[in-house]
């Protein structure tokens, strides 16, 4: 079976946890609780007939603390990584910022490449709080959210792919860990073989990037630390 470890990073409380909870486990989880190390496991079963030879995969993903008391122990986990998510959140523009400041320039070393493509993601969260959907169902306006031409534009700068959801809505939730799936397995055409398509950051682009199989899915969580 092929195994994928993702790793995730980013600022403490812009909603890594969430995500991953929302998507293996189908729920947004009640209360807040800071990471440490958590590690999520889901397997997947893969039907595409562009990758034959592959039928299911293990995708172990890494929860890991964003706060700074942690800066030594953190990059322990970075190690044989296959991808990396860095998230952010859209309501929060200082940790839109630290993207590029911090995080990316934390994983550049361990950051694997395929066939000349980086092989992370940086995703914007809580666009439903962006849109003023949030779990009190106001429509409080936010300052300064982080509007998703900034996020294509420093992923487009970074040479890697944007994408955003909400792990309360689920609003492309999942094509967040299709794409991940997508980025580990497929590798990348060349420029003259890529055909047009809708921007990075659009939920529709990469939905169908990758066949799934979504009824079997099984998903564990193992507290590292």
């Amino acid at each position: 079976m092929h195994k994928c470890k993702c790793v995730v990073v980013g600022d403490g409380s812009v909603g890594k946890t969430c995500m991953l909870i929302s998507y293996t486990k189908n729920q947004f989880p009640a209360e807040y609780v800071p990471t440490v190390f958590d590690n999520y496991c889901v397997q997947i079963d893969i039907d595409d007939e562009d990758i034959p030879d592959v039928r299911e995969m293990q995708l172990d993903l890494w929860d890991t603390a964003g706060q700074e008391d942690y800066n030594k122990l953190r990059p322990l986990s970075y190690e044989e990584a296959d991808v990396f998510v860095i998230c952010f959140s859209t309501v929060e523009r200082s940790s839109f910022d630290n993207v590029k400041d911090r995080w990316f320039p934390e994983v550049s070393s361990k950051l694997p490449e395929k066939n000349g493509m980086i092989c992370a993601l940086i995703v914007g969260t809580k666009i439903d709080l962006r849109e003023g959907n949030g779990p009190d169902k106001t429509k409080t306006k936010v300052k300064d959210p982080v509007k998703i031409e900034e996020g294509e534009a420093l992923a487009k700068e970074l040479g890697v792919t944007y994408m955003e959801c909400s792990a309360l809505t689920q609003t492309g939730l999942k094509e967040v860990f299709t794409k991940i799936v997508d980025i580990y397995l497929k590798p990348k055409k060349a420029p003259s073989e890529e055909k047009a398509s809708p921007r990075a950051g659009s939920f529709s682009n990469l939905a169908g990037a990758l066949k799934l199989k979504d009824d079997v899915k099984i998903s564990c969580q193992c507290t590292l630390m």
